[in-house]
């Protein structure tokens, strides 16, 4: 049985299928442009060389097509029939209230991420494209939505409510929503096998750091509270997003600047964050470079970022009251081991002991590692995410009537003797 999963953006749709039988990625890919002109398709899969073409796709439907073209083309596909193809799986950035795990697509369910979509205005569109364009390409398998919002619909009350109008939250659902989903439940499973506990016995903090970045602090082995909020824009530092800011800072330069509302929003989405504050960089590791050789704003941009991200550890330690493990994840998380000893350094006292050389060998996407010294009461662990496999056990799950929800559901990661491959 094989899975595709589909994430689509406003320009780009990225895919991967999977091999339920061998629990192996067969093939995985990006068709970049869509929409906007000179589109083309990246196809890449194990033992081959990557191919590219060069195919116009004026939108996702076209896209799509491209897709399972591809996958079934003679000498660079994978599969001999499209039949091979048991069911879709979708991302779904946004599910707002109406969703707390993931569910078969029928119509009710489109229409209620279509009322849901003005939350997300830049993601869920594209989201609802592509679940039609696939459902037209693809209309006799089962789709299934994987939401982002899912994983954090366990917030208590006090912490998803902001303190505005209340009938801001009744009229318009003005809330904390939370994402990365996926990511968190990954990674927070997999922390909870490193510690030899079961995910209800464990508190653990986990840092999915990438160019969008986000926070969750998991009690028990469910969400009580994260970084971003109604939409992506709050909570950490990010590669272009500002992250947590005064309020007042929109309207006041709005005035000094003559902005529009939507100018605003895209200076604080598009140009802010580490490209805001280095002039030049996204990529952290042009920063860390940068700042190697003595640009001042990438010092800068390196001490903000770890500095909130050891404000953020620091309270939600509080919030848990007792904390297991931190766990960092996602390209940065993964990889960055000067940004990671920044956030953990000075945490001694609540229990954090880094080990430098640890950390400092940890560079990989490869492989769980333990960066803290064998006498940490805490843990930190450095684990790769895998958002995609849990699209696909989800989908496998709701295919065989044995998914609930991810509290109650038994995903293979779960277990001692899951293997990364």
């Amino acid at each position: 049985m094989d899975i595709l999963a589909l994430n689509c953006g406003s320009s780009s749709v990225k895919y991967q299928l999977y091999n339920w039988a061998k629990k192996k990625i067969i093939a995985k890919g990006m068709v970049e442009r869509v929409t906007i002109g000179d589109s083309y398709i990246i196809h890449e899969v194990p033992g081959r060389e990557t191919y590219r073409e060069e195919y116009e796709c004026p939108d996702h439907k076209v896209a799509i097509h491209l897709i399972i073209k591809t996958l079934v083309d003679e000498k660079y596909g994978v599969v001999k029939e499209i039949t091979q193809i048991a069911a879709v799986g979708h991302r779904v950035v946004h599910g707002g209230e109406k969703f707390n795990c993931s569910v078969m697509i029928n119509d009710k369910v489109l229409d209620a991420i279509k009322e849901v979509q003005h939350l997300a205005p830049l993601h869920n569109p594209p989201n609802i494209s592509g679940i039609e364009a696939a459902q037209a390409v693809l209309p006799d398998v089962p789709h299934i939505g994987i939401f982002d919002t899912a994983f954090h619909q366990t917030l208590p009350e006090h912490a998803y409510m902001y303190a505005v109008p209340f009938d801001w939250y009744e009229k318009h659902g003005v809330r904390r929503y939370g994402f990365h989903g996926t990511s968190h439940l990954y990674v927070s499973k997999r922390a909870a096998v490193l510690l030899d506990k079961e995910p209800k016995d464990c508190n653990i903090i986990t840092m999915h750091i990438g160019n969008g970045v986000s926070h969750c602090a998991i009690k028990g082995g469910v969400s009580i509270d994260t970084s971003m909020g109604l939409t992506p824009l709050e909570g950490a530092i990010m590669g272009t997003r500002c992250g947590d800011i005064d309020p007042a800072l929109p309207m006041f330069m709005q005035q000094q600047e003559n902005l529009s509302a939507k100018e605003i929003d895209s200076i604080l989405n598009k140009k802010s964050g580490i490209l805001g504050i280095t002039g030049q960089f996204t990529d952290r590791r042009d920063v860390i470079e940068g700042a190697e050789d003595g640009d001042e704003r990438c010092k800068l941009a390196l001490e903000m970022e770890g500095y909130r991200l050891k404000k953020y550890i620091g309270s939600y330690f509080a919030a848990l009251g007792r904390l297991d493990a931190v766990v960092f994840t996602a390209g940065v998380g993964e990889m960055a081991w000067m940004i990671r000893e920044k956030a953990l350094d000075g945490l001694e006292n609540l229990g954090i002991k880094l080990d430098k050389e640890k950390n400092k060998n940890t560079m990989t996407r490869k492989r769980e590692t333990e960066i803290t010294t064998a006498d940490s009461p805490i843990k930190v662990f450095v684990i790769p995410t895998d958002e995609e496999l849990v699209f696909t056990e989800d989908v496998v799950a709701i295919l065989n009537k044995s998914y609930t929800d991810h509290m109650n559901f038994t995903y293979s990661f779960s277990g001692k003797d899951f293997s990364l491959g």
